[in-house]
């Protein structure tokens, strides 16, 4: 199977943008929708060989549009929360979208096809909409492999780097709350992986034969506690704070109220994810792909570190577009 052109749905994303630049370091030809081809030009406009079109993936007929000329289609959409709390929305944007992913791949005669699911994905016992969905998206993107349509699936715990939601957002919270930090959850267990390890499986994969049908673990090399990397996370940016740790009740009491702030920095469903530890059995499958693994104490410092340097130019940027 010869793969030149890719589609990259989610390509603007964190995982995506990153991906997208190991991509086109091999020399191969990138197509990436966006809903906002404005708002993405200065991250991925100047990447060589990456063509960014405004199209809606969600539309049948837009996406078998946006794949037309690929010979493969990776699917990196993922949401941490919905508007609602029933689940709809995360099934639209996990399991919806990759149904129509799939259909269109056949359609169009792609034969190659990556999927980012997430670590304890599971359709049936899966503790909250989002792992349930995210399980229900890769059953049916593994049930899928056939003869004309390839695939493989990716299961990464929680992914850190320079522009990461997880780091940066407690940072920024961190930033925002005096002396005391209440923390709900903080036994809960991750194994944070690098994007950039995320990225080279990815790309080492895309040609691999041996990894058609199979789905992969991927964690970094230590375990920790959310109140580890929470207090590391404080460290690293030079804040003097004392983490308290919530019990069960009062860290789902404050998921509860906080379903009702705008944003949502933590939810219901964010607490019934983290019941279920995001760490790796025997380490992962990082080593199938012979990398690795990152340990955060590699990275981590180097952009929390000038993390508010970063956000007073973030906002320079934000204020110049403006204008």
């Amino acid at each position: 199977m010869l793969i030149k052109k890719i589609c990259i749905i989610g390509g603007t994303g964190f995982v995506g943008r990153t991906l997208a630049n190991h991509l086109t370091r091999k020399g191969y030809q990138l197509r990436i929708p966006t809903r906002d081809r404005e708002s993405h030009r200065q991250e991925l406009i100047l990447l060589p060989t990456t063509e960014l079109v405004e199209g809606d993936v969600h539309d049948p007929q837009q996406l078998r549009e946006l794949v037309d000329g690929c010979d493969a289609v990776i699917n990196l959409v993922g949401i941490l929360n919905e508007r609602g709390r029933d689940g709809r929305g995360f099934h639209k944007a996990h399991v919806e979208l990759t149904e129509t992913i799939l259909a269109t791949c056949r359609a169009a005669g792609i034969q190659r096809y990556l999927h980012m699911s997430a670590l304890n994905a599971d359709a049936e016992r899966g503790p909250s909409h989002y792992l349930k969905s995210k399980g229900e998206a890769e059953h049916k993107a593994l049930a899928a492999e056939g003869y004309d349509l390839h695939v493989t699936s990716f299961r990464p715990s929680v992914i850190f780097g320079p522009d990461d939601s997880f780091f940066n957002r407690f940072a920024k919270l961190l930033k925002l709350t005096p002396l005391v930090f209440p923390l709900a959850c903080p036994e809960a267990r991750f194994a944070p992986v690098y994007v950039e390890d995320v990225a080279e499986a990815f790309v080492r994969s895309l040609n691999d034969p041996a990894t058609y049908g199979q789905g992969y673990d991927l964690c970094g090399p230590h375990e920790y506690t959310l109140q580890q990397l929470v207090e590391y996370t404080a460290q690293c940016v030079g804040l003097q704070r004392r983490i308290l740790p919530l019990n069960n009740f009062l860290s789902r009491l404050q998921a509860m109220v906080f379903d009702f702030v705008p944003g949502k920095p933590f939810s219901t469903d964010n607490y019934l994810s983290s019941q279920v530890a995001s760490v790796c059995t025997n380490g992962g499958d990082l080593q199938r792909f012979d990398i690795d693994a990152t340990a955060i104490e590699a990275i981590v410092p180097r952009y929390l570190g000038n993390h508010s340097m970063r956000s007073l130019y973030n906002e320079f940027r934000r204020e110049a577009g403006r204008h």
